[in-house]
């Protein structure tokens, strides 16, 4: 396989906004364990809902003629996030996956040609919240270098290169459901949680 030119912005930018949808939906899938966590342990917001919307975003794009009214699930979403007085590090990686699905919306609405690079930002943004939180390094600097060496970041940035490479490819039924077996990582969300 020859790497395709260019750096990982760059490449995100070049796929049709087919292939940044599914990339985007893969990249959810592996943020949805860390709301799931928020609502089991706060008892607000809804992941079966949130699951639901995920479904249809991978149904519109197994199933070109399908007709999802992004606009009614955008809405839908937009209950879901927690509420706006809670700042707890959960509450926060719970908006963080609100936020990503919205991006995503945007896309299958038609407009936000930056959604790409937004869902990897907030993605990869979450997990240096986490080593930040977890490493508890006051030298900026040297945090700065924790945050790039921990093995959750190499996970990050390896997931998205992964998660880049098929979706650069054709996007038929299996690749798609093999896209999404990849986002779903066996339960596990990109800051190396899981439910129980």
């Amino acid at each position: 396989m020859s790497q395709p030119k260019g750096g990982f912005h760059e490449r995100l930018q070049a796929l049709s906004p087919r292939q940044q949808q599914a990339f985007m939906a893969a990249l959810c899938e592996r943020m949805l364990p860390n709301y799931s966590l928020y609502a089991q342990m706060t008892g607000t917001g809804n992941p079966a809902g949130l699951r639901v919307m995920l479904d249809l975003v991978w149904e519109q794009l197994a199933v070109r003629e399908a007709r999802i009214d992004f606009e009614r699930q955008a809405e839908k979403l937009a209950e879901l996030e927690p509420p706006e007085d809670d700042d707890s590090f959960g509450a926060r990686r719970a908006v963080e996956v609100v936020v990503a699905v919205s991006s995503l919306f945007d896309t299958l609405r038609g407009e936000s040609p930056e959604a790409v690079l937004e869902v990897s930002r907030i993605s990869k943004g979450g997990v240096r919240a986490f080593v930040e939180l977890t490493e508890g390094e006051e030298d900026a600097s040297k945090l700065a270098k924790l945050v790039r060496e921990h093995p959750l970041m190499a996970d990050e940035n390896d997931f998205q290169d992964a998660v880049l490479e098929a979706a650069e490819g054709p996007l038929d039924r299996d690749s798609l459901k093999a896209l999404r077996r990849l986002g779903r990582n066996d339960g596990v969300s990109n800051l190396g949680l899981a439910l129980e």
